[in-house]
């Protein structure tokens, strides 16, 4: 099936994967620029790239395929849902659970859940998640429940209009307290799974922390506002300044992964706090929520460690600290 249109004399020269996520609201902004690359979508009848400008006068011509149907069965799963009414829902996601159906998880995922929940599977499948977190990361999720309210909750992720905060357990304190990270990232070079700077095509990313509180040499507590949002974007740009989150097999390797003997059984992210204009009303909303039980246990043990340490110096004793790398 193929759309044609023609940009308007009002429209404002953007990029066209951004132009095309707010007139196709059910694709991603990454689906759309796999489907440019492609070669699905033409402007002036010539092959375009996602970060072309468009402008007053262009031809658009979009070829979508016909979606295939998501066939999602729900499941029983216990939600904690912070708000809900008819435009969206707002939860807190467990850490381990995975999103949406994909390869190795195609049941008991989030998505599963909300059916069961009572949300309508042709509303929620398609758009349904403006925005996803990892498996392994905990905190405030937004839900968009019909296609209006995800068009809208959209453009404010696009526009980088949403309020977010995370904190973070990580490796070793930052060299300043206070930072903004600024390093362009994208597919690894070596590992197209991973983000990093080591990339063929790098894409401006920005994250702006604060140290809470830090145990030592070992480690600190931080909190993150991140102005982008790129995929693994808070946890590249955390290893890239040399402290990696704790628990972050794939950004930190093996030796971050265990704690005075014991495996740390995540990576220690959570998404504490999530602003965004209501899609209906246009009412600011927030939202936050505590880490969970692991995340506050870990937290407590580098506090521990840290207490045991400044006592064994106090007594001349050996630091326990180095019992942790």
């Amino acid at each position: 099936m193929q759309t044609e249109f023609v940009i308007s004399a009002g429209e404002q020269p953007k990029r066209l994967d951004v132009f095309l996520v707010r007139r196709e609201p059910r694709l991603s902004r990454a689906a759309l620029q796999r489907m440019i690359t492609a070669g699905w979508v033409r402007v002036n009848d010539q092959l375009a790239r996602p970060s072309q400008r468009i402008k007053p006068g262009d031809v658009i011509k979009f070829d979508s395929p016909k979606p295939a149907p998501l066939l999602v069965d729900g499941q029983p799963r216990p939600l904690e849902i912070l708000f809900e009414d008819a435009a969206c829902l707002v939860l807190n996601k467990p850490a381990g659970v995975v999103a949406h159906p994909g390869p190795g998880h195609w049941s008991d995922t989030l998505l599963n859940a909300l059916l069961h929940h009572g949300v309508q599977a042709g509303e929620i499948a398609t758009p349904g998640f403006v925005h996803r977190l990892d498996k392994d990361t905990s905190g405030v999720m937004v839900v968009a429940k019909t296609a209006e309210a995800h068009r809208r909750l959209a453009v404010q992720f696009v526009g980088h209009s949403i309020v977010r905060q995370y904190e973070a357990l990580v490796c070793g304190v930052p060299t300043q307290l206070d930072g903004r990270i600024e390093i362009g990232i994208g597919p690894d070079r070596q590992n197209p799974k991973r983000t990093s700077m080591e990339t063929l095509h790098p894409k401006a990313s920005i994250t702006e922390y604060t140290v809470e509180e830090s145990f030592g040499a070992l480690a600190a507590h931080v909190l993150l506002r991140p102005h982008t949002g790129r995929t693994h974007q808070i946890r590249a740009h955390l290893q890239a300044i040399g402290s990696p989150i704790m628990g972050d097999h794939a950004y930190g390797g093996a030796t971050i992964c265990t704690a005075d003997g014991s495996q740390i059984p995540r990576v220690m992210l959570h998404a504490r706090t999530l602003g965004f204009s209501h899609p209906t009303t246009e009412a600011y909303c927030e939202f936050a929520v505590s880490p969970p039980s692991d995340f506050c246990a870990l937290h407590q043990r580098l506090r521990s460690a840290l207490s045991c340490e400044k006592e064994s110096i106090a007594r001349g004793g050996v630091s326990r600290l180095l019992a942790w790398l």
